[in-house]
């Protein structure tokens, strides 16, 4: 397939709002995709690189390169040179990527430099495309959308779905089965604003602890036991300490759901930084894991001796989950019997920020586990923190945000009058919202580069983020977590936006 009709229906997909059309023109890709084309064109589609980071910057991908007069380049050929970019590494690095750079650049037309330079910088966003591709994925292979569904969440990523169905038709759904050893899509939680919110909706349900941690999903068969994360990392062998827990259980083979969580020495949980950094520690593993223990705490079960539990209720689940797992390893939990009950989840919620958790989530009781989706039946309640910074730069948006100044550079108020940049979002924001930022921003502008504008710091936006963690990247020693767009505060001077002191203030376990 030609890279450049995967940027055309790129484009086309992300300039449309209507789910049904985005359906069709993926169908119509699939479609014309030959089954090897699979892997690279769904992550490019979602804005992802198979490679991940490349290691190439602004410097780089900013110079001029006269683009080619017509297609030639293939999405398996761009996957190709990027895999080569991927690989350089040492002395004279720089120059060799810049070179590769300017070689794939000259070899794509316009349109695809634009693409091209959009999948590279991580701004072909593309919001929740994947659970469109299965629609679009359906329909080209006339395969049921519920099926396909499935078989994605028991493959854990949508592209060997895809490859086998394209390759064999819907007969090849029946590959795909729960396997121990083999990880699922976890299932997810969406938001809610409070716990009387979330009772509401759902009536008789439990209300669990939600633990800034990382998730964790347990596979054992036998002696085997294997740690994945949420992404379907294989991470076995960072924790020694909850293999060894795994093991010790009863049951032969199993799949568990959880979390893993570093917990001071008072019982309270450290920063979810030193958990992640932990987590990710993959050197003197021994050292890590006496210097910052993490202790597994699990709420749902998957499999239990070969029984796939997957569609049963909640309640049957946990009851499961009960007789595998002792207490002290199970997530701290409250029945409540409906909205007549919102004290006892009210006072459950108190206890838990008190004990230094985030917040809770709430959950149906009669409700499957629905892998890799959002359900309605999960649903998170925590605090939502918020503060006045100002923008100090916005990057030019690519896709539906082509032209428009989209991701922006917030900053605090810092001691000597100066503001210290904490972080950058694009979230939150509406067409309309967009489209007089641009103008405003514009109007503001400092220096114009091909990346987007510094401006003279005057607006004021409101940010609502969910946490404070270190970094070594933001002068302040610390960057936000999941930062969103709320409101502009018109109404407010850049003297009265929130101070690095205030902020620092109201996360003392943050120490940057």
């Amino acid at each position: 397939m030609l890279l450049s009709r995967l940027a055309d229906v790129s484009g086309e997909v992300a300039a449309t709002s209507a789910r049904s059309r985005k359906i069709a023109l993926l169908a119509e890709l699939f479609r014309d995709a030959d089954a090897d084309d699979v892997p690279i064109v769904i992550p490019y589609l979602a804005g992802r690189l198979p490679q991940g980071r490349l290691g190439i910057g602004w410097k780089v991908l900013s110079r001029p390169v006269p683009p080619a007069a017509s297609p030639t380049l293939t999405v398996r050929d761009v996957d190709a040179r990027l895999t080569e970019l991927g690989k350089v590494s040492g002395a004279g690095s720089q120059a060799e990527r810049a070179r590769l750079v300017g070689e794939l650049m000259g070899a794509a037309t316009e349109g695809e430099q634009r693409f091209l330079f959009g999948l590279i910088t991580g701004e072909v966003r593309q919001g929740a495309l994947d659970a469109v591709a299965v629609e679009g994925l359906a329909v080209a292979t006339g395969a049921p959308p519920a099926d396909v569904r499935r078989a994605v969440m028991l493959a854990g990523s949508l592209q060997p779905v895809a490859r086998a169905l394209l390759a064999d038709g819907p007969p090849a759904l029946d590959r795909f089965r729960l396997t121990v050893g083999r990880p699922v899509l976890p299932m997810l939680a969406h938001s809610a604003s409070s716990v009387a919110e979330a009772v509401g909706k759902l009536g008789a349900c439990v209300v669990e602890e939600k633990l800034d941690g990382i998730r964790v999903q347990v596979h054992r068969d036998g002696e085997s036991v294997r740690l994945y994360t949420r992404t379907l990392d294989d991470i076995t062998d960072r924790l020694p300490e909850v293999t060894a827990a795994a093991a010790a259980l009863g049951p032969e083979r199993f799949i568990l759901d959880g979390e893993v969580i570093a917990l001071g020495p008072d019982g309270r949980p450290r920063s979810f930084q030193e958990t992640a950094g932990r987590v990710g520690s993959r050197v003197d593993v021994a050292t890590a894991a006496e210097a910052v223990p993490v202790s597994p705490v699990f709420f749902d079960v998957l499999s239990v001796d070969g029984h796939d539990l997957l569609d049963l209720p909640f309640a049957e689940r946990h009851a499961a989950l009960a007789e595998l797992v002792p207490e002290p390893m199970r997530v701290r939990r409250t029945a409540v019997s409906g909205p007549d009950d919102l004290a006892a989840a009210e006072a459950f919620l108190a206890e838990t920020l008190a004990r230094g958790h985030e917040g809770v989530v709430v959950k149906s009781l009669d409700a499957p586990y629905s892998a890799g989706r959002r359900g309605a039946s999960w649903l998170k309640v925590k605090p939502v923190h918020t503060l006045d910074l100002v923008v100090l730069a916005a990057e030019w948006g690519h896709g539906r945000r082509t032209g428009k100044l989209s991701n922006l550079h917030l900053g605090a108020r810092a001691a000597d009058g100066s503001y210290a940049m904490l972080g950058k979002t694009f979230k939150g924001m509406t067409d309309a919202l967009l489209t007089w930022q641009t103008e405003r921003l514009q109007e503001l502008a400092l220096t114009e580069e091909r990346w987007g504008v510094t401006v003279r710091p005057e607006l004021v936006v409101e940010i609502a983020y969910d946490g404070l963690q270190r970094s070594t990247r933001y002068p302040a020693g610390v960057t936000l977590r999941f930062a969103r767009v709320v409101r502009y505060r018109e109404d407010k001077r850049p003297e009265d936006a929130d101070t690095v002191e205030t902020l620092l203030a109201a996360h003392p376990e943050i120490t940057p």
